[in-house]
C-alpha cells in the first residue's frame, strides 16, 4: 500500500513540475530538491500522502493564523457558501463586507474608517500608492507624485509595489520597468554602532529622512514603511520610536504615511496593528495574509475620512479609479470575520504573550550559539542570523537549511542567512519546544 502511495505522490510531483510554474522559484532546483505534495492539514501540521507530517513554522508564508482546517473558519465559509459566493462590489454590497469594514474601522478607533478591498498584498499596496497620487492631483498639487521607501524594504511584486521594494534580485530583473523613487536608510536595529541602542538607530534614520523631506517635500506624495519588522528583508526589526518620528515628519511636510502591515498586522507584532506600538495611525494601512486566516485571497487598504472625502463628488473622474473582479468577495470576508471573532473570544493577543515567551525559550540555544548573531524577536516573530563564516555558501544555505529541516519534520524557509519562525497562534508549549529542538538539529547538520 505504501508503494502505491509513493507512486501516486511521485506522479503528482511530476505533473506539477510539467504544468505548474511555482512562485519565486528557480524550477531547475527541483531536480535536486523535490516538491512535496501536501494532501491535508490539521492545526499547525501539514501531511503528505504517507501521513508524514510537517510543523508549519512559517504559517504557510505568514498567512495561517489559527491552524489548517480550523472548524470555526470552515463553518463560517460553508454558511456563507449557502447564501452567496460572490457578487460584484460595484453597485452592490453584502453583509460580510459591511460587517468586516465596520469591525476593522472600530479596531482603529475610527481613525481609518474607509476600506477598499482587493485580493493580494501587492494589490493593496498599489491601491494605497494610487490613492495617494490621485489625492494630490485632486488637491491641485500634481507635482507631488514621488514615493519614498526604506532600504531593504519589500511591498510586493506588481510594478507599482515593486518600485517601492528595495530587494536587489527584483531590481536587477525588472528595474527598467519601474518608476524612480527615493530610498532612505532602514532603521534596522542591527546597524547600531558601539554604545547605540535601537532608538538611537531610529533617530539617525529619521534624521536622514527629515533632510530628504525638507529638500523634496514639494514632489513627495507618500512614504511607505513596514512597521517594526521588514519581513522579507531578512526580518530586520526596528524601534517603534521610528514610527513616531516618521508620523511627525509626515505631518510637518504634508506627506502621506503608508503603513504596510500585510505581514506584521493581524496580531503578528504583539498588537493587532503594529502601528499601535507607537500609538500612531498612518494615512493608509494595508492588510492581507492573516486577515482571512490563510484561507482565501483577501487584501485591503484602509484610509481616513479626509482622504475619502477628497474623492467624493459629482464627477466619475473624481472617484477612485481602481477595481478588482473579486473585490470584497463574500467567502473571503466571512473567513476574515471568523478570524476576528476568534481574536475576540479566545483572547488571542493576551495568550500570544505566553506563546512568544515559549518561542524565546525554545530558541534560547540560538542566543547562546557562537555561530549565530543578532537574535531578535517581536511578538510572534523570532529570527537570528547565521554568521557567514560558519556556512559554506550564502547562496545555497537557505535550500540546505530548508531541506535539513524537512527531514526533522519542520517547514522553515530561511531568507539568506536569516533563520526565522512565524508560527500559527495555536502552538502548544510542547509543539514550540519541539520546533526549537528540531531546528537546532537541522542547523547543526548544515553548519557541520
Amino acid at each position: 500500500m505504501k508503494l502505491i502511495s509513493d507512486l501516486n505522490q511521485n506522479l503528482l510531483v511530476d505533473r506539477s513540475l510539467s504544468a505548474v510554474w511555482h512562485p519565486c522559484t528557480q524550477m531547475k532546483h527541483h531536480e535536486s530538491l523535490p516538491l512535496i505534495a501536501i494532501t491535508r492539514g490539521k492545526g499547525p501540521w501539514l501531511y503528505d500522502e504517507q501521513e508524514n507530517k510537517l510543523l508549519d513554522c512559517i504559517s504557510s508564508w505568514w498567512t495561517n493564523l489559527f491552524g489548517h482546517s480550523n472548524p470555526r473558519i470552515n463553518q463560517a465559509i460553508n454558511a456563507q457558501l449557502e447564501k452567496i459566493e460572490h457578487v460584484m462590489l460595484a453597485g452592490f454590497t453584502h453583509r460580510p463586507v459591511v460587517e468586516l469594514s465596520e469591525k476593522l474601522s472600530a479596531l482603529t478607533g475610527g481613525n481609518l474608517g474607509h476600506v477598499f478591498y482587493a485580493s493580494d498584498g501587492a494589490s493593496a499596496v498599489e491601491i494605497a500608492l494610487k490613492m495617494s497620487h490621485h489625492y494630490w492631483q485632486l488637491h491641485h498639487q500634481p507635482e507631488k507624485k514621488k514615493f519614498v521607501c526604506l532600504e531593504n524594504g519589500y511591498h510586493g511584486e506588481t510594478l507599482g509595489a515593486l518600485a517601492v521594494t528595495d530587494v536587489t534580485i527584483f531590481r536587477e530583473a525588472y528595474g527598467s520597468l519601474l518608476q524612480d523613487v527615493y530610498t532612505v536608510s532602514s532603521p534596522d536595529s542591527r546597524k547600531a554602532l558601539d554604545g547605540e541602542n535601537a532608538d538611537d538607530v531610529a533617530r539617525r534614520a529619521a534624521k536622514e529622512l527629515e533632510q530628504l523631506f525638507e529638500n523634496e517635500h514639494h514632489q513627495i506624495a507618500a512614504i511607505i514603511i513596514e512597521p517594526l519588522v521588514q519581513c522579507a528583508g531578512q526580518m530586520a526589526m526596528h524601534s517603534a520610536q521610528y514610527l513616531k518620528l516618521v508620523r511627525t515628519l509626515c505631518d510637518r511636510y504634508d506627506i502621506h504615511l503608508i503603513a504596510d502591515e500585510i505581514a506584521v498586522g493581524c496580531g503578528r507584532s504583539g498588537k493587532f496593528f503594529a502601528c499601535e506600538h507607537a500609538d500612531i495611525w498612518p494615512d493608509f494601512l494595508t492588510l492581507s495574509k492573516g486577515i482571512s486566516g490563510g484561507y482565501l485571497p483577501l487584501s485591503l487598504s484602509m484610509t481616513t475620512e479626509k482622504i475619502y472625502r477628497a474623492f467624493y463628488g459629482d464627477q466619475t473622474k473624481q472617484g477612485f479609479l481602481h477595481s478588482h473582479s473579486y473585490t470584497g468577495n463574500p467567502l473571503a470576508c466571512a473567513a476574515a470575520l471568523a478570524c476576528l471573532e476568534i481574536f475576540e473570544t479566545d483572547q488571542v493577543l493576551e495568550n500570544n504573550m505566553n506563546r512568544s515567551r515559549d518561542l524565546a525559550n525554545a530558541f534560547a540555544w540560538a542566543k547562546a550559539d557562537s555561530r549565530i548573531e543578532h537574535w531578535r524577536a517581536q511578538g510572534m516573530i523570532l529570527a537570528f542570523d547565521v554568521k557567514n563564516s560558519k556556512i559554506k555558501s550564502a547562496s545555497t544555505f537557505p535550500r540546505e537549511m530548508f531541506s535539513a529541516s524537512l527531514k526533522e519534520g519542520m517547514l522553515i524557509r530561511p531568507i539568506g542567512n536569516t533563520i526565522y519562525v512565524m508560527p500559527p497562534y495555536i502552538l502548544s508549549t510542547e509543539d514550540t519546544m519541539q520546533m526549537g529542538d528540531s531546528v537546532q538539529r537541522a542547523f547543526d547538520q548544515v553548519a557541520a
